[in-house]
């Protein structure tokens, strides 16, 4: 069976640490992404920066599961902190409040959750989606929770790391 490019859902898809462990820019660094229509998973690796706090995240609708692949930093959940390092594995259900720390090594991690199904409006006309548009790079994000962008790694919600947050 052939290998796809990276990015591409119509095949097997393989990185190798060179490209895993790719130095980011700016605090969070989307280095690979899930790609296509036709797929019913959207996965990412994503790079912080040394000292990156990603802060509290209600949760999404769906589970997620968080593979740490280099780097170190900690997993908060409900007030305790879970030290994060290559091989950590987290699996967090639908609507788990979390929040992330990249250490002074940076971290960078794997994410994997089942696609959300297009919404069904019954209208007609499709719902406006203007507020679902990453303002960087024009890409659509996945749900109007979505943090970052899957497409570029720009912050689409303010948080006390960003520019002009404070």
């Amino acid at each position: 069976m052939p290998v796809s490019e990276p990015g591409d859902a119509r095949g097997p898809v393989l990185l190798g640490p060179h490209q895993t462990r790719a130095p980011g820019r700016g605090p969070v660094h989307l280095v690979w992404s899930l790609r296509g229509r036709g797929r019913d998973l959207d996965a990412a690796v994503v790079r912080l920066a040394p000292g990156t706090d990603l802060g509290q995240d209600a949760g999404a609708g769906h589970g997620l599961l968080l593979t740490v692949l280099a780097g170190e930093g900690e997993l908060r959940l409900d007030g305790a902190a879970f030290p994060l390092a290559p091989g950590a594995l987290a699996w967090l259900p639908a609507r788990t409040a979390h929040a992330l720390r990249a250490g002074d090594q940076g971290l960078t991690y794997t994410t994997a959750h089942r696609r959300p199904a297009p919404a069904d409006t019954g209208a007609g006309e499709p719902a406006c989606l203007l507020d679902r548009l990453c303002p960087e790079c024009g890409h659509l994000t996945a749900t109007r929770e979505d943090r970052f962008c899957a497409h570029c790694g720009h912050a689409l919600t303010e948080t006390e790391d960003a520019p002009g947050a404070g």
